[in-house]
């Protein structure tokens, strides 16, 4: 069959049980509701604070909008799914939604070499920050980010219309991974499966290896603070990047470990979950737990919110749950 003769694909998604996808709905749209939330709220406190208004919170604005644009790409057609028990998927939509993961995926992780570089920039290079991080250079890394990003996906999206598919059509998946769909493929698949090991090191290589870079520049300027209490400060300015930075790399590896050591697609599609869901959760509880300033302005945002706006989502919620 030609590609364009394959009509929709089907999600297997995470379990074949009944029982239980009353449980991952409610479990998902909790989570994809608190994602969003939450980074408005990061976004929100940002924008409405001239305190905030820093190379710093511009790019974790970023980081947040993209979050949400990762979390929108795939969870809701999984909520879909499970409400309507309908796991098709057109090829179109499947084919975007590759293109999308792979753009806004790729976008997070140059923007968190970005933001390593700009805590580098902070701690070895205190006096020349301002001089060095004007908002021309800061918005010059984000187009170049998102460039590059929108290259690689491109290029992954194109490979994939050029696949012819076999019957089968099943993907063991929440949502179109691209390695799994490339699976499908009757033909031979040596290019795509090349430029996946190949961009893929590349493109995921150089981010990490200037965020090790950079942070090693961090730590042997923070050793040469004499005091134990500028060393505390000093590393208190990078510890809610450094650890999200761990998340997101850790549940990466995690995937791709559990790929490779287990045989059984279903494990893995749990393991993509904690890659493609948990760290776009966690990221606006990490800036927002750890930065006192973050804390105030986020403060003063939730006080002015009247009571009835913050009920009437988790009473819409828990109706949900209840119908189910």
């Amino acid at each position: 069959m030609n590609h364009t003769d394959v009509p929709e694909f089907l999600l297997l998604g995470l379990t074949d049980d009944p029982e239980l996808q009353p449980f991952l709905l409610g479990l998902f749209l909790s989570m994809y509701l608190v994602t969003i939330l939450g980074n408005l709220l990061i976004i929100l406190a940002v924008s409405s604070d001239p305190h905030l208004h820093t190379p710093m919170y511009f790019f974790l604005c970023n980081l947040s909008f993209t979050d949400i644009c990762i979390s929108t790409t795939t969870v809701p057609q999984m909520l879909l799914n499970i409400n309507t028990q309908n796991q098709h998927i057109s090829y179109t939509g499947c084919v975007a939604q590759i293109g999308f993961v792979l753009l806004f995926g790729g976008f997070e992780n140059c923007l968190l070499a970005v933001m390593a570089y700009d805590r580098y920039v902070a701690i070895c290079h205190p006096l020349r920050y301002t001089v060095i991080m004007t908002p021309r250079p800061c918005a010059m890394l984000i187009l170049l980010s998102l460039l590059l990003s929108t290259g690689n996906a491109l290029l992954h999206s194109l490979m994939v219309l050029r696949l012819s598919f076999c019957r089968d059509l099943e993907i063991p998946h929440f949502f179109c991974e691209l390695v799994q769909v490339i699976k499908l493929d009757c033909s031979h698949t040596l290019i795509n499966n090349f430029l996946i090991d190949f961009v893929g090191s590349l493109f995921g290589g150089v981010p990490v290896s200037g965020i090790i870079f950079s942070y090693s520049q961090i730590l042997s300027s923070i050793l040469r603070i004499p005091s134990v209490e500028g060393k505390c400060k000093a590393f208190s300015t990078c510890g809610s990047h450094l650890s999200v930075v761990s998340l997101f790399y850790g549940t990466g590896f995690g995937v791709y470990i559990s790929s490779a050591v287990t045989d059984s697609s279903r494990k893995a599609a749990v393991a993509s979950m904690m890659y493609i869901v948990v760290p776009q959760m966690m990221n606006p509880f990490i800036y927002s737990l750890r930065n006192r300033d973050m804390k105030g302005t986020l403060r003063k945002i939730i006080s002015r919110i009247p009571l009835s706006v913050m009920v009437t989502p988790a009473f819409c919620l828990i109706s949900v749950n209840e119908s189910k």
